[in-house]
């Protein structure tokens, strides 16, 4: 691996475990047992690493939400589609605990940031389009339209909620997992029969992996 991609990756342990607030550029050539200056012949300040961290995610949501063809759904897609959920807030988690500050620091960070939000909206009206061909959901666009505001309201800003009511409390995998499942109790009462069985079965599946990680 490159060190510049050494960098970043440090960079992303170093933001999730103590907050990106409280890295500096020279935590982080610490952690990698280098000195500050070869550090910043890669990268001139923290918010270059930030952006390059940042498109990483947005290349990641854009991939992991990518349309499937219809023929190739089924409701094990859901699952998919929940688990990559998942996975970007739990990888990317410094990003969702601090986004407002920053994305106030940074303009271009922000533009970046709205994009790749316009652009996952857009990827999950495919989806939910898909579902309702399924027959999983019976909402017409504009419902689908106010559910996937709902749906990405509560995924971006699930972490940051959670820090506000514990701020010293440690994010860890099951705090992420329930709000897999508060997504899931949004969707399953705008379900149809045959939708609200395959969530309740995914509800069951997530209360198994808060439970696992608990214990």
């Amino acid at each position: 691996m490159k060190t510049r991609d050494k960098i970043i990756h440090a960079a992303l342990e170093l933001f999730n475990e103590n907050g990106e607030p409280n890295v500096t550029t020279n935590h982080i050539a610490a952690h990698m047992g280098i000195s500050p200056g070869n550090l910043y012949y890669h990268f001139r300040n923290k918010e270059e690493i930030i952006h390059c961290i940042f498109d990483e995610y947005a290349q990641e949501l854009r991939v992991r939400f990518q349309p499937r063809e219809e023929a190739a759904l089924s409701s094990d897609s859901l699952l998919q589609y929940l688990d990559a959920v998942f996975m970007l807030m739990w990888r990317y988690r410094f990003f969702y605990a601090n986004l407002p500050d920053i994305l106030s620091r940074d303009s271009e960070l922000q533009h970046k940031y709205l994009q790749a939000q316009e652009n996952l909206h857009q990827d999950i009206m495919t989806v939910m389009r898909h579902f309702r061909t399924l027959g999983l959901v019976t909402l017409d666009d504009e419902e689908l339209q106010s559910l996937a505001n709902t749906l990405k309201l509560v995924a971006s800003s699930w972490i940051c909620y959670q820090t506000a009511q514990a701020p010293q409390a440690k994010i860890t995998k099951a705090v992420i997992y329930q709000g897999v499942l508060q997504i899931l109790s949004i969707i399953r009462p705008l379900t149809s029969a045959q939708g609200r069985e395959v969530v309740l079965q995914l509800e069951s599946h997530y209360c198994n992996q808060v439970r696992r990680d608990v214990s």
